[in-house]
């Protein structure tokens, strides 16, 4: 029987690994891709996910691999090199760990509203081939989510995982406890099949062939230090939750604002930015001058509890640009 599968390892497997945060659905995303392969279309595999807390916004990686029927699946590794590479946000660029193990041959998808070439300079991508995808205008567009987006469009970069296939493991999923979703997932699904852009990059040698590296832990039994003391507590300045929002933000109307504080003491990542000011009266005081986004994971909590219409939810895009 003849193989399906447009690439192999030395080991017979095609392998994806899907970069996500808890919140974007990377997780039943390896799920559904898996079932599709090997329960619809019949192939060999396995699919897993790795994340800590279950937490939105904390990180998330999700593994898939197949192989054809008469190769035994004896391998339970993380994917570290990777025949397709999904990254469901780009700001998780931000971390290098994240594009780790590209090769030439891999395929890389990107939520982004980039073209492939300036995600190339992001990569620094020696060669290959890479497909970006606006899954989060997208699903805002199909009233759905950006995993059933990027499902659409894992499906064309695979070149063997049918649509049929994962509609069908879609259906399984989701179809009898979110029936009312489903016209919008599959709605998503075909956005995401049609409307992302691939191209293929020859050899550039502005970007270096990446020698493959293996993560090791900073800390282990043999410099951990005793009892597990924390030596070099966290900072929330380096945080960023960019990548938890699902297409919607807070936006702040300072004329409608009476600085009652509500919104501060709702909000579960101090987004909000207050500076001192004096009254007419000259007693000196503090006003609410804007939303730092940097923090923000578009929870909405502080639009729910503002009674003055200072607060109000808006689409990401039209307010936040590239540069901000």
């Amino acid at each position: 029987m003849k193989s399906i599968l447009p690439q192999k390892n030395e080991l017979g497997f095609y392998e994806m690994r899907m970069e996500s945060i808890g919140g974007l659905g990377a997780n039943v995303s390896g799920k559904i891709i898996a079932e599709a392969g090997i329960l619809e279309m019949g192939l060999n595999g396995a699919s897993f996910s790795s994340y800590g807390s279950e937490k939105k916004g904390s990180p998330v990686k999700a593994f898939a691999r197949f192989c054809d029927v008469d190769t035994v699946v004896r391998v339970n590794s993380p994917v570290e090199r990777p025949h397709l590479l999904v990254i469901f946000h780009e700001t998780l660029l931000n971390d290098p760990t994240v594009a780790m193990g590209i090769t030439d041959n891999t395929t890389v998808i990107v939520n982004t509203k980039k073209t492939p070439a300036e995600m190339r300079e992001v990569l620094k991508m020696h060669a290959g081939t890479i497909g970006c995808v606006d899954a989060l205008q997208a699903a805002i567009d199909a009233k759905s989510r950006v995993n059933t987006v990027l499902l659409g469009s894992i499906s064309k970069a695979s070149g063997f995982l049918a649509p049929e296939a994962i509609k069908a493991a879609m259906d399984k999923a989701f179809g009898r406890k979110y029936a009312a979703a489903m016209p919008g997932n599959l709605k998503a699904f075909d956005l995401g099949y049609s409307e992302i852009i691939f191209e293929t990059f020859e050899a550039d040698e502005r970007f270096p062939v990446r020698p493959f590296e293996r993560l090791v832990p900073k800390l282990g039994y043999e410099n951990a230090p005793a009892g597990g003391l924390v030596t070099n507590p966290g900072n929330s300045i380096l945080k960023n939750n960019t990548a938890c929002r699902q297409g919607y933000i807070p936006v702040f109307h300072k004329e409608n604002c009476i600085n009652c504080g509500e919104c501060d003491l709702t909000c579960p990542d101090y987004c909000f930015e207050w500076e001192e000011d004096t009254l007419k009266s000259g007693k000196k005081t503090v006003t609410l001058q804007r939303i730092n986004y940097q923090y923000c994971k578009g929870c909405l909590k502080c639009v729910v509890i503002c009674k003055h219409d200072a607060l109000t939810t808006e689409l990401e895009s039209e307010y936040l640009k590239e540069d901000k």
